[in-house]
């Protein structure tokens, strides 16, 4: 099965701080035929103004990945981590037993863009933790780089969810697939650029939900980022 979630569908929320495009229902936006993907439950899209943020507020059970688009992103924990992430880094946290937070534009002058991630973890109550990596533009250049992963290989932050997750920069000329084995779904987000899955054309912010499928096939791209999620049922 191939489902297509154009990015004009997704919800949104205007809070003049915060522009922000919710694929899945979320705060005010609420969706009965969108509440998730297996455990992917979140991916929000924002635009945060220079020195506006996310006041300190709390999480629990879900893991919460931040993936920089542009600009600065301050974070603070109650774990006492404290970080500014920028484009190619990755966050995760995993909120377990509980954990509070803020996450603000640390610049006074530019915007930041970004990506939120919520998975639901397979582990409940446990000791919340903190972790970043940074993945370079080379090394998504034609290909699919693990992000983050359940055992944290190839030095990919680690996220307790049967769940992998990848990240990629296409091109015209780049061929690619990736192969689901049986029980596995895939879901993919086009963060910017064109490119077609399975004979799907997507564009900037659209997604295609994957299932019953032995493969995910890109090709047909023009200056595409595109995150891959390989999932459970």
């Amino acid at each position: 099965m191939l489902q297509v979630r154009k990015s004009g569908e997704r919800g949104g929320a205007d809070h003049g701080w915060l522009q922000s495009k919710h694929t899945f229902s979320f705060g005010h936006y609420q969706d009965p035929e969108q509440t998730g993907f297996g455990p992917l439950l979140v991916i929000n899209e924002d635009r945060v103004t220079p020195g506006q943020g996310f006041g300190t507020h709390g999480h629990r059970d879900m893991e919460i990945i931040s993936y920089v688009l542009d600009g600065a992103l301050e974070h603070k924990d109650s774990m006492g981590t404290g970080s500014v992430l920028h484009y190619g880094d990755v966050q995760r946290m995993s909120a377990g037993s509980g954990v509070r937070h803020s996450e603000f534009n640390s610049s006074s002058t530019a915007p930041l863009h970004f990506l939120q991630i919520w998975i639901e973890p397979n582990v409940k109550g446990i000791p919340p933790s903190y972790e970043e990596k940074h993945f370079t533009p080379a090394s998504k250049q034609g290909q699919f780089r693990l992000i983050a992963s359940s055992d944290g290989r190839d030095e990919s932050v680690l996220i307790h969810q049967d769940a992998n997750i990848f990240a990629g920069i296409l091109g015209a000329e780049d061929q690619i697939s990736h192969a689901l084995v049986a029980g596995r779904t895939a879901y993919v987000h086009v963060i910017r650029g064109t490119i077609t899955v399975n004979g799907k054309a997507l564009s900037t912010g659209d997604a295609l939900k994957i299932s019953d499928e032995a493969l995910v096939s890109f090709g047909q791209a023009d200056a595409a980022e595109v995150l891959l999620f390989d999932l459970p049922y």
